[in-house]
């Protein structure tokens, strides 16, 4: 039987260790909290990757901002994905779209060949597709793993309803991870709507950009 696991996102060194040690099942590890996760520096994630037994994935995202990206842009992160393989991560986090708001299928779907065999998450450039049932659709055609989503939401509490219906679009094909906002005070408002999932949360309870340890204890608690 499926159950619920834990996903914090880190923005540091520090935090990569404290959710190892706080009870995390994987860390996306990112850079750049204020814009909402980039690429990390390939340095931080030798770093990380030797001090963790518990699952790593990288996001690859080359700036903040929308998720159309140029030419150069699309070219950057199929070489990040490349130099982050030979790393030993264990997955990658990346979404993008076209202008018109829809999924671009094309790119999409090379990175995720790139990437293979590891598993990859459509992030949160979900919360701004135009049709979310079509999106839905071509996320899976593109072969990913997952959707991380607040439910197209400004956080997951209000984009409660919209998650529990993509996550009975998605049936078994894909897996819904809520993410957005999700802290240990409103985990349990989502766990009686959903079905067990992968739940993500950055787990910073102040100013800082470090993981609150606390904090995942308290989310584990609730899994």
């Amino acid at each position: 039987m499926k159950k619920n696991q834990l996903e914090i996102a880190c923005f540091n060194y520090e935090s990569a260790i404290i959710a190892q040690e706080a009870g995390a099942d994987r860390i996306e590890l990112c850079d750049n909290m204020k814009l909402g996760g980039t690429t990390p520096n390939p340095i931080l994630a030798v770093r990380v990757r030797e001090k963790l037994s518990i699952k790593m994935h990288v996001i690859i995202r080359p700036r903040g901002g929308n998720f159309v990206y140029t030419d150069d842009e699309f070219v950057e992160m199929k070489q990040d994905i490349k130099q982050f393989k030979k790393l030993g991560v264990d997955g990658f986090v990346f979404g993008i779209l076209k202008e018109n708001g829809n999924v671009n299928k094309r790119r999409n779907k090379e990175l995720v060949n790139m990437a293979h065999p590891l598993p990859c998450t459509f992030h949160r450039a979900f919360d701004v597709v135009k049709d979310v049932k079509k999106s839905l659709k071509d996320v899976i055609e593109c072969g990913f793993a997952s959707i991380l989503t607040s439910g197209q939401g400004i956080n997951v509490e209000e984009g409660i309803f919209d998650l529990e219906k993509i996550q009975k679009w998605a049936k078994d094909k894909i897996e819904i991870m809520p993410g957005g906002g999700l802290r240990s005070s409103n985990i349990k408002l989502l766990q009686d709507k959903l079905e067990p999932t992968f739940y993500h949360s950055s787990a910073i309870t102040d100013n800082s950009e470090t993981a609150n340890p606390e904090e995942i204890k308290e989310l584990r608690n609730f899994l």
